[in-house]
């Protein structure tokens, strides 16, 4: 195993009026990735958040996209958080808090997490330009606010600085999945200790 002593997947399945989505994720993987939602943009952020995160990672979704993006983004953020926060289980051994500051040309984020069962978002991330083609990349943050509470998470975001979109929301992306990677892995010392004080998280 690259990062995990166990498998570590989940299976999840959300169907409502306005999406229905599958998706399946093995948190010690090798960035392997399928992706459909019907939004060729978000399906790129999703296929580089596997690859830099080394998450094994299938998905499929429809959404009413002929009315927005917003519901397949946001629901897609709320069952990947839930698949991570199953696969996860009782996070045993877990390094539990991670982050990353990365560049993607001009633009420059940070992102900080703690996946202690507390979802809280902090998102501060604002490009002079916010569209990338018909994708508004305010949609990030929809995305991490549904992340961020499905997984019970706190995450924190910030856009350093940046200008063009594309390179803002992939910077965030790639952020985030190498924070996540760094929170999920078992560390060594303490592969059978739980990350509190409190018992439970």
């Amino acid at each position: 195993m690259a990062k995990g002593s166990s498998q570590r997947v989940a299976t999840v399945r959300r169907k409502t009026a306005e999406t229905d989505i599958a998706l399946t994720l093995s948190i010690d993987g090798r960035g392997e990735s399928t992706i459909s939602t019907g939004v060729p943009f978000f399906d790129h952020m999703l296929t580089l958040f596997a690859k830099h995160g080394l998450f094994d990672l299938e998905i499929k979704a429809k959404g009413d996209t002929d009315v927005d993006y917003h519901h397949t983004v946001e629901d897609v953020g709320l069952v990947l958080g839930q698949a991570f926060k199953e696969a996860l289980g009782d996070k045993v051994g877990i390094r539990r808090y991670g982050f990353f500051i990365l560049p993607m040309d001009e633009s420059l984020a940070r992102v900080v997490l703690d996946v202690g069962g507390r979802p809280h978002l902090v998102y501060n991330a604002e490009a002079p330009t916010m569209f990338v083609r018909d994708f508004n990349i305010v949609l990030v943050k929809e995305f991490c606010r549904a992340f961020s509470n499905a997984l019970g998470a706190n995450l924190h975001v910030q856009l350093v600085y940046g200008e063009e979109p594309h390179h803002v929301a992939e910077a965030i992306v790639k952020a985030l999945a190498r924070a996540l990677d760094a929170a999920t892995q078992i560390e060594p010392r303490a592969a059978d200790l739980l990350p509190s004080t409190k018992g439970k998280i």
